[in-house]
């Protein structure tokens, strides 16, 4: 039986308030995203046909979520809410952003760029997806033989990454679409991915998912981050662009997603009973394969981050400036790559964005790849990085609440 299981709950009246309070944040939160689904939204790049709503309304929304997470993160380090609250208030911040974002990116304008706007030629993506890819294997067995000799773990971790990024033009032409290396390569990944996180981190991650409140932070924050990456990557959709179906559509077409093809599940519902929305939802397996993975990595940093949040409370810790930019870094960093273009039009124009574009969103660029390998080493990387700090002499792994 765990510590909070033993506790008389009629003695600690200060707990069951915090806990009544946290309530209101998640309550506010699902009130505001029913009122935003009421709003007539027919097109994305119609002004009139979105209930005059503009690019400018997401920012909007986007900054005021960033003010409620930095405020909630301000109150706590005041020690004027308990951690819990402050999780919960930090939780709606992050969703609000995200929000925000995702109508930012729906409702500004698609850039349109031509060859001519590339900082390079195609060509070069060929020896430039190569050399990044070998060096990035090579880097990685030396690394893992001179650091962690004892963790070979990370070096085949290393040389799995930089296949990832070379695959494309390891295989040529169309055969590296449907190859089973590449099918390998993606499939291979969370099973390696999940057994080195598991093999560094177990033991503190079940200590930290003991703790209730670090569990259900974990567990929104990871959903919000897939819910927005599947949003701004255009898998998930309120908004229809030109073309939408007139009617319900079900569809399973092949589709190249990250290396490989594989089969997609479409869904378009023109008017969604009871919202009155349009709908449009695609699925296929290495679209769960990364979102899931990326979402599972993000949700359980900040399931660490919230239990050290409330153990250092309950030692009477001061918080420092490391642990808030944590919070700020893990649950905002991460899957805004398709939003890089369009920010940079809205802030410097289109001719300046055009070089973003072709090397962050183009599905070619080897940047492209090395994004999300970037993404997922960093998660891993700081996960188990928090894990070995909490090892340290000093730290506590406890899962007895703070408040």
């Amino acid at each position: 039986m765990s510590p909070e299981e033993r506790q008389p709950q009629g003695k600690h009246p200060r707990g069951q308030t915090s806990r009544t309070g946290s309530v209101r944040p998640l309550t506010i939160l699902l009130a505001a995203s029913f009122l935003l689904t009421q709003i007539p939204v027919a097109s994305a790049h119609d002004p009139t046909a979105t209930g005059g709503l503009s690019q400018g309304h997401g920012l909007i929304l986007a900054l005021v979520g960033a003010a409620i997470l930095g405020g909630f993160i301000l109150l706590k380090r005041l020690d004027r809410i308990t951690p819990t609250t402050a999780l919960y208030g930090v939780l709606v911040g992050i969703a609000v952003t995200a929000l925000g974002a995702v109508f930012f990116e729906a409702l500004s304008p698609d850039p349109t760029y031509t060859a001519s706007s590339m900082p390079f030629p195609r060509s070069w993506y060929q020896p430039l997806a190569l050399l990044s890819g070998l060096g990035i294997m090579v880097a990685s067995f030396l690394i893992g033989w001179l650091r962690w000799p004892s963790r070979p773990r990370y070096t085949f971790l290393g040389i799995l990454m930089g296949l990832w990024i070379s695959y494309p033009y390891l295989i040529p032409g169309h055969a590296s679409d449907t190859h089973p290396l590449g099918y390998a390569i993606v499939l291979g990944t969370p099973i390696l991915v999940g057994y080195v996180v598991w093999k560094d981190t177990g033991s503190i991650i079940r200590a930290v998912l003991r703790d209730p409140v670090a569990r259900r932070f974990g567990i929104g924050v990871g959903v919000v981050l897939a819910l927005f990456f599947v949003s701004v990557t255009g898998y998930l959709s309120f908004f229809p662009e030109e073309g939408f179906p007139s009617e319900v559509t079900v569809d399973v077409l092949p589709a190249i997603y990250q290396l490989v093809s594989w089969p997609t599940l479409e869904i378009a519902i023109p008017d969604l009973p009871v919202l009155h929305i349009p709908f449009f939802l695609a699925v296929s397996p290495g679209q769960v394969i990364i979102v899931g993975m990326l979402s599972v990595l993000i949700g359980l940093n900040a399931a660490v981050i919230a239990r050290h949040w409330r153990v250092e409370e309950r030692a009477g810790l001061t918080q420092g400036t490391t642990g808030s930019a944590a919070v700020v870094g893990t649950c905002t960093c991460g899957c805004c790559g398709p939003l890089v273009a369009k920010i940079a039009v809205l802030a410097a124009g289109p001719a300046l964005a055009a070089p973003l574009y072709w090397l962050f969103v183009d599905s070619a660029s080897p940047l492209s790849a090395l994004f999300i390998v970037g993404s997922l080493l960093l998660f891993a990387g700081s996960l188990i990085y928090s894990v070995e700090a909490a090892r340290q002499p000093g730290q506590s792994a406890s899962i007895v609440p703070a408040d």
